[in-house]
């Protein structure tokens, strides 16, 4: 069993972000699995349910939020183009955390990272950046923060920019048991949607990868 993370927000976070949610979730003691039975049944009935078209709309309109969040820093955000893929071709697949992932993101129209939480060193603070604070991303890239963009730290420092990405320290691997889901809110986003994405990530991981819910928290 592993421990939930200990959370804080940074006071120069809460000052500019008052009551903008962010979440957590842990599964403990999970298998990665590929071609598992019946998980493509249960894509299919998310799918169908997320296409729905009040449900889209609404979940359009959240991608919506996030997009300009990120465009106000610069960057383009994912969100949009995988919301089209999911529409015309369904949920990919890579393998069930990764592809959980996707459905958390895609099913509550919120942002959310997947990582392997034995990665991580330490406390987890929500903070805000620099100028030209480096962090190594996903496939070893360079990620220089703007000043003022959000950011996650453990206590050896940046584990996630929002706007650019996790880091490659944490990333899942085929051998990861305990997996970590954290989700952000942005301005105008309501953190009842950042609970319905993780609980998402967390029952399926718990159902399909044999792990154990340590927790769903709300900051």
């Amino acid at each position: 069993m592993s421990q939930f993370p200990v959370f804080s927000k940074s006071a120069k976070y809460k000052s500019r972000y008052t009551e903008v949610a962010f979440g957590l979730t842990l599964i403990s003691g999970c298998r990665n699995l590929f071609n598992l039975p019946g998980f493509d049944q249960y894509k299919r009935k998310l799918l169908r349910k997320m296409r729905r078209r009040e449900t889209l709309g609404q979940i359009t309109d959240r991608i919506e939020i996030y997009e300009h969040f990120f465009e106000s820093f610069g960057f383009e955000c994912p969100l949009p183009k995988h919301l089209k893929r999911t529409v015309n071709s369904g949920f990919p697949r890579y393998n069930l955390m990764v592809d959980t992932h996707f459905m958390a993101e895609m099913c509550a129209g919120i942002l959310v990272a997947v990582c392997d939480y034995d990665y991580f060193d330490g406390k987890l603070t929500l903070d805000l950046a620099e100028e030209g604070e480096i962090c190594v991303g996903m496939g070893q890239r360079d990620l220089m923060t703007r000043e003022g963009e959000i950011v996650l730290r453990d206590e050896q420092g940046i584990v996630c920019v929002l706007c650019q990405g996790a880091d490659e320290k944490t990333r899942v691997r085929d051998n990861t048991r305990n997996v970590l889901f954290y989700a952000y809110a942005v301005p105008e986003i309501e953190a009842r949607y950042i609970k319905e994405g993780l609980t998402i990530a967390a029952e399926t991981m718990a159902e399909f990868g044999g792990g154990k819910i340590e927790g769903i928290e709300i900051f």
